[in-house]
């Protein structure tokens, strides 16, 4: 025990020498140079010294060499002190007064500006003290329109003060309620997880009341409970209560309108959340033309089936899944790597992109026909019909690969019109055709045909 202790203090002992040495090193002896070389001058130059300081004029000069040194010091110190300065203290907030369950008041300013004047020191003091209270006070105020002073409450008398604006002019109305219908908006939907989707919203409260002047209500012409998604915790599917929702007035051009009161101040409501899904297959969709003489005579992708998530109503209406290839001038077998289309209402697909072969062979060409050519997007109130009764019936010129044109599932083929945008008269209408294998180039042998439409009233 007792070796350990004096290895201990061996150990502290060494530290403290080393201390010392650096201590020596950087402060102590640089030190006594400094002073050794000052005495050393002193005594060399005391007779100089001595006759200077026993010279009547030379101790009257120095003494005015230093007066005027602290003559200046002491005024500039002054200077600074009393000298008037100006301090800005911007955006503080006003409080109205007023009988807020009577009246309406518009155009109080939200902040001023407060320009403070006078000595630094009682800037400094004004700053610190006071709690800077700027009040509009219409406590005695009827309705009508009038300019008023605003009012603050300086608390060190030695400043001034200016307030910009000074005075503001408002408007006091009556203020009245209306009832509106209410709704909602779902906002940051973007933010959700990808693979949920809010099915179904049901508000608490059909309508509300809103509060205002006459003039504003006059205005108001939906109010509407915002539901933002992205402040909510939906992380699966199921049905949530929510409360606290924010509400908005807005006029009929959508713009947002403040000067008014809702009641209540928050609505709820109960917002259900689904994972609606369904398995859709990828159909290989190739874009542009072939170089002269070639066909597809295969394009297949690696990914077959792409499970898609969204709104029922849209996934639902969706056939298949692009993967677009663009041949155009091809005249060899190529692979492709492609991103796969995501269709409008799709939240979430849960692959994203594909391999595609395609290989060619030599293009060969045939003729299929057609019972019946379709009409597609007539307006409501409206029948068509062929002018001539020949065109009932439309030949397609096939061109592909020989062994793809003789597997080709002809039901699959469809001629069509596209009448959307057309009323009563007669017209020449585009023949449209489509096909299931996108492998095949289908075009009619007759480009167009007469219609004429004609009003069901």
């Amino acid at each position: 025990m007792n070796k350990k202790k004096k290895l201990k203090f061996k150990g502290m002992s060494k530290i403290g020498k080393s201390i010392y040495k650096l201590i020596d090193k950087i402060l102590i002896t640089p030190l006594s140079r400094v002073v050794y070389r000052f005495n050393k001058f002193f005594k060399a130059h005391t007779a100089g010294l001595d006759g200077l300081l026993n010279n009547t004029r030379a101790l009257i000069i120095i003494s005015l060499v230093i007066s005027f040194g602290i003559f200046f010091f002491v005024s500039i110190r002054s200077v600074n002190i009393v000298e008037t300065e100006s301090e800005i203290l911007s955006s503080q907030p006003v409080n109205a007064i007023y009988n807020e369950e009577k009246y309406v008041v518009e155009g109080i300013p939200e902040t001023v500006d407060i320009i403070l004047m006078g000595r630094k020191s009682d800037l400094y003091l004004a700053k610190q003290l006071g709690d800077h209270k700027i009040v509009l006070d219409l406590s005695d105020y009827k309705t009508g329109e009038y300019t008023v002073k605003l009012k603050y409450n300086h608390s060190v008398a030695s400043i001034s003060y200016k307030l910009d604006p000074s005075s503001v002019t408002v408007k006091i109305s009556e203020k009245q309620s209306a009832v509106r219908t209410l709704t909602y908006d779902l906002v940051n939907q973007d933010k959700l997880d990808s693979k949920l989707n809010v099915s179904e919203v049901k508000l608490n409260e059909s309508e509300v009341y809103v509060k205002g002047s006459k003039e504003t209500l006059d205005k108001v012409a939906s109010v509407k409970a915002l539901i933002d998604v992205s402040t909510l915790e939906l992380k699966e599917a199921g049905s949530y209560d929510i409360d606290t929702l924010p509400m908005v007035a807005y006029d009929e051009s959508g713009k947002v309108i403040d000067n008014v009161e809702i009641v209540p101040q928050f609505a709820s409501a109960n917002i259900k959340v689904e994972s609606y899904y369904v398995d859709l297959p990828v159909r290989v969709v190739p874009t542009g033309k072939l170089a002269t003489g070639y066909a597809i005579s295969s394009a297949t992708s690696s990914v077959t089936t792409v499970r898609v998530y969204g709104d029922q109503a849209a996934i639902t209406s969706i056939p298949y899944i692009k993967a677009e290839v663009d041949v155009d001038g091809l005249s060899a077998n190529k692979e492709y790597k492609v991103t796969l289309v995501k269709p409008s209402g799709v939240r979430y697909m849960n692959q994203t992109t594909s391999s595609v072969n395609v290989t060619v062979g030599t293009e060969s060409t045939s003729e299929i026909e057609l019972s019946s050519i379709d009409s597609r997007n007539l307006g409501s109130g409206y029948i068509a019909n062929l002018v001539n009764e020949e065109d009932s019936r439309c030949v397609v010129i096939v061109k592909g690969v020989e062994s793809v044109i003789k597997s080709l599932n002809t039901s699959t083929v469809k001629a069509y019109v596209d009448l959307s945008g057309y009323g009563p008269g007669t017209y020449d209408v585009p023949v449209l055709i489509e096909g299931q294998d996108m492998t095949v180039t289908y075009i009619p042998k007759v480009q167009t045909i007469q219609i004429k439409i004609t009003s069901t009233n």
